[in-house]
């Protein structure tokens, strides 16, 4: 009974301290000023085609912005993908090379995880980012304190995460999505598995990177939201409202 007893303390130990809105490793951004009627739309895991591919061609057609969080072994293996992205008009940010648990690296590895895509993103698109996400919103006071020496505005989210990886089907993805949603709102899904390269990756199949379901579910979050009022925003202009709304 003691040891299930502290298990389960640190299992809520766990969830307490990794929760996106807290601030107890240092400053990130997990949502926006609540009093605007925006949303910011982010994508993870990515780029993963045909799949973000498709979910381009949704927020070309909708006429939205987003910001694609990428993991860098998956950008160079899909440059044209991210070209796209960039060429869109939407925000990138960085999500480490290959989606490793940074809390269990050192502050050199997680500088490398950081610079490693950094210069790729760099070199594919011709930008340079100052946005990092990381992978599975694990953070301590060393994944913090590399990020913000690098220069980077840490990003989490707001609206609790669909769980869209469990691929539970579109309208449940967008309804999770919705029901959460207030001014300011940062949501998150997810275009691509953990930056695997299905077809490349060793014993990787279809499936594992199957992403369908986010294509249908975009479409119907966008419109959901649009008819209740927001607009939807990229990292960038979320954080610039954010700044207006505290001054």
């Amino acid at each position: 009974m003691v040891a299930i007893a502290l298990a389960l303390a640190g299992y809520f130990g766990y969830e307490t301290v990794e929760a996106p809105e807290n601030q107890l490793f240092g400053k990130t951004l997990y949502a926006g000023a609540p009093t605007e009627r925006e949303v910011a739309l982010t994508f993870d895991d990515g780029p993963n085609p045909p799949y973000t591919d498709r979910i381009l061609d949704v927020l070309q057609q909708e006429h939205v912005h987003a910001t694609f969080f990428v993991v860098g072994r998956a950008a160079v293996a899909y440059p044209d993908t991210l070209r796209r992205i960039a060429r869109d008009g939407h925000a990138i940010g960085n999500h480490t090379w290959d989606h490793e648990h940074m809390i269990v690296d050192t502050p050199a590895g997680i500088r490398s995880e950081l610079t490693r895509t950094e210069s790729a993103i760099e070199r594919i698109t011709g930008q340079k980012t100052d946005l990092m996400r990381p992978p599975f919103g694990a953070r301590d006071f060393a994944v913090i304190d590399q990020a913000h020496k690098l220069g980077y505005h840490v990003v989490m989210w707001s609206v609790p995460l669909p769980r869209d990886w469990e691929q539970p089907g579109d309208a449940t993805i967008a309804t999770r999505v919705i029901e959460n949603v207030s001014g300011g709102s940062i949501i998150v899904l997810h275009d691509g598995n953990r930056g695997i390269l299905c077809g490349k990756d060793r014993g990787t199949t279809a499936s594992d990177c199957n992403r369908e379901q986010e294509i249908g579910a975009t479409r119907d979050i966008i419109d959901a939201l649009r008819a209740k009022g927001f607009r939807f925003v990229t990292i960038p202009q979320l954080m610039g409202s954010t700044v207006s709304a505290n001054r």
